[in-house]
């Protein structure tokens, strides 16, 4: 079967994380993502990321991570060439993503209401850090920012390290998820209206929008979150408590579940202790009850106890490293990694037997990427092409609307591609 989003084009304008991870995801459904970049270097992101070598070829393994199975062209979105062969590039488009900060596609004169006229069906999502209108509109946004002004650092830590940073993007990568999810839905608006629509994608919000029960307790309950570490702040015992070796989760969230939790550690009393029998005693509680728990725990290891609370229905986990559960059995069996076999590649200029560089074919190693967050009957979400050396795609989408070569060169020789 085909996936959901396969004959769906999208030109993906974005750079660095939000937007590209947002396009990422479309991809992996079927779409197939033209990434228009910069003649001058492209994405940022083709610099970023922990292998230096990698990041000196354009192929940084932060902008590996989010643009396999792309397609990648250069165009000077400044130049009035580059331009019309954006226009062009819309007509035949369902799709188009930019993370440009607000008033820029305005001021390019490629905004929603310019694109339009060209392909009424269009569905064009501006992801940016706080939407294009509001005080903060004009400000610049990383997800450093989004996280602090969201209030997501004043909750993360504990009384003595907070605020704290989340230890990866979750701002950006929220608003990608956000913006995904409001493209597909709009796409499927635009199959029965034939109307495209205008998204305006705010990551502060899109942030906001994922701490439900945080927002709710202030916004009805009137109570302000407050940072508490590893701690559940909706039950007890549920956080991350010590063993003889090691850290481990629980989540004894159920009173069912912690009174095994209770008989597994061989501490039944603490099921009749009026300081931890009733639920909300608990939580009033969960301090000494942390260090009740944790004395039993001390007996065995993260991984004994994590066997046993599993096998006796009581949640609990291990706290594991990146590299760990990257390698666990688990993940093999879902092929939640997938391996793309890559050949370093520089686009042909004039004549293809121009092309003699031993790098325009010798091997790399292989881009370890990862599948969507979901399995889907009937396909697969893994990306069926590596990430795209930057503009490798350039001459074979001019050509297909109907540029020749000797226009191309002239247009790669003014700087437009």
């Amino acid at each position: 079967m085909a996936l959901p989003l396969s004959g769906v084009r999208v030109l993906d304008l974005s750079n660095v994380l939000a937007g590209p991870f947002c396009a990422y995801q479309l991809a992996l459904l079927g779409a197939e993502v033209i990434k228009v970049e910069h003649p001058e270097g492209g994405d940022l992101a083709r610099r970023l990321g922990a292998d230096p070598q990698a990041s000196a070829r354009n192929m940084g393994t932060s902008f590996v991570a989010v643009n396999a199975g792309k397609q990648s062209i250069t165009l000077n979105l400044k130049a009035p060439r580059g331009k019309e062969i954006l226009r062009q590039l819309v007509a035949n488009a369902d799709v188009l993503v930019e993370n440009f900060r607000p008033g820029v596609m305005t001021r390019l004169g490629l905004d929603y209401e310019q694109l339009k006229p060209f392909n009424p069906k269009l569905v064009y999502c501006a992801i940016s850090g706080f939407g294009a209108d509001g005080e903060f509109a004009s400000r610049p946004a990383y997800d450093q920012i989004i996280q602090g002004i969201s209030g997501v650092m004043s909750v993360t830590g504990d009384a003595d390290s907070a605020p704290l940073r989340v230890g990866y993007p979750v701002s950006d990568t929220v608003g990608g998820l956000t913006a995904a999810f409001g493209i597909c839905a709009a796409l499927v608006d635009a199959r029965t209206s034939g109307q495209g629509r205008m998204l305006d994608v705010s990551m502060l919000e899109a942030t906001l929008s994922t701490m439900g029960w945080v927002v709710s307790n202030y916004l009805n309950a009137g109570v302000t979150p407050t940072p508490m570490g590893n701690e559940n702040f909706t039950a007890a015992p549920s956080g991350t408590f010590r063993t003889g070796d090691g850290l481990l989760n629980i989540a004894a969230n159920e009173t069912k579940q912690f009174l095994s939790l209770c008989t597994l550690i061989g501490r039944a009393d603490l099921a009749t202790d009026a300081r931890f029998s009733e639920r909300n005693a608990r939580k009033l509680n969960r301090v000494e009850l942390k260090a009740e728990i944790e004395q039993a725990l001390a007996a065995g290891s993260a991984a004994m106890w994590e066997e046993k609370f599993v096998a006796a229905g009581v949640p609990a986990g291990r706290v594991m490293s990146v590299p760990e559960i990257l390698a666990h059995p688990h993940l093999a069996t879902r092929n939640f990694v997938c391996e793309l076999p890559v050949e370093s590649r520089v686009e042909p200029r004039g004549d293809a037997r121009e092309e003699t560089r031993d790098e325009a074919t010798a091997a790399l190693a292989p881009q370890r990427v990862t599948r969507a967050g979901f399995q889907i009957s009937g396909g697969d979400t893994a990306p069926t092409t590596p990430a795209p050396a930057l503009s490798a795609h350039t001459r074979v989408h001019l050509a297909a609307l109907g540029y020749t070569d000797e226009q191309i060169e002239t247009l790669r020789a003014e700087g437009v591609i």
